[in-house]
């Protein structure tokens, strides 16, 4: 399917002002909710967290991107309804977070976000769309459109002061096998490149861990391969790639390959995992690092 410069730009548009008043809701209702309940998901807590606000949350987005789905046979994925195949049968389809980072949303502190993004049915990312309701950050970006920040180009990453290396990861890379040897190796890799150390980013969602990798450059963002589902899954990772494609540092899996963003059956990314980075040689240093440690 393809669209017309003008009707992307209309659309981003659109996923712009729906995740603003998403997470102005969102925020209102912080310390407001009626409790955590459980949902199938991945192996860890923060997969399984679920709020009636991730559902509010859902459905006023869906009730805002409703006519264009309808005017443009568009398909549909988020996380808090069941997969109806339309990705599958439509040209292009909204893929939805309603809240990522529901867990640190519970807990009252920063992290999570409001992710959208439109995805063409061969797995192109067309638009990405995060908002961070602590901040009143958005990060947004369409195809041929640039990387942007509250309107604003995104500088390169490679045109950065800081000489300190950022390693933003979700909470269960601590609770992963390779974490100890992982935390050995960027160490090594701080060494052999000059940095003055290492920082660890570990609260937020899968959104905003790779959105703050353009705020804290240099920085990588990464998620190893593991046999059980989990991963985090399509709709955890569509809007970043639009943003990072837009960036010229598209993700990619540890093997180097684009990320699969509309996969036959099971949306989780488990297999092959994402990896994120400020530069080109960063996104190889860890595609490396991983290489190391099954080798």
């Amino acid at each position: 399917m393809s669209f017309l410069t003008a009707e992307i730009e209309a659309l981003h548009n659109l996923a712009v002002k729906t995740a603003k008043r998403a997470g102005v809701h969102i925020q209102s209702r912080v310390g407001n909710h009626s409790g955590i309940q459980s949902k199938d998901g991945g192996d860890t807590l923060a997969s399984q967290v679920v709020t009636e606000v991730d559902h509010e949350s859902e459905d006023l987005i869906l009730t805002s991107l409703d006519d264009s789905i309808c005017s443009l046979n568009l398909g549909l994925l988020t996380e808090e309804s069941e997969d109806n195949a339309s990705r599958h049968e439509k040209g292009a389809f909204w893929c939805i977070d309603p809240i990522d980072g529901t867990l640190p949303f519970t807990e009252g502190v920063p992290g999570y976000s409001v992710s959208i993004a439109l995805v063409a049915r061969d797995g192109t990312p067309l638009i990405g769309v995060i908002y961070d309701p602590v901040t009143q950050t958005t990060y947004h970006a369409f195809q041929g459109g640039g990387a942007m920040r509250d309107g604003v180009p995104i500088p390169s990453g490679d045109k950065s002061s800081a000489n300190q290396l950022t390693w933003a990861m979700d909470r269960s890379m601590k609770e992963s096998i390779d974490y100890p040897r992982a935390l050995e190796m960027l160490e090594e890799l701080v060494f052999e490149e000059g940095f003055d150390g290492l920082k660890i980013l570990d609260h937020a969602g899968s959104v905003l861990n790779a959105c703050w990798v353009t705020e804290n450059k240099p920085a990588v963002y990464f998620k190893f391969p593991k046999s059980n589902k989990g991963g985090g899954s399509v709709w955890d990772f569509a809007a970043t790639a639009c943003l990072f494609t837009e960036w010229g540092l598209p993700p990619t899996d540890v093997h180097g390959e684009s990320l699969r963003l509309n996969p036959e059956g099971c949306t989780f990314m488990n297999e092959k995992a994402v990896v994120y980075g400020s530069s080109a040689k960063l996104r190889e240093s860890v595609r490396q690092l991983y290489q190391d440690l099954r080798s």
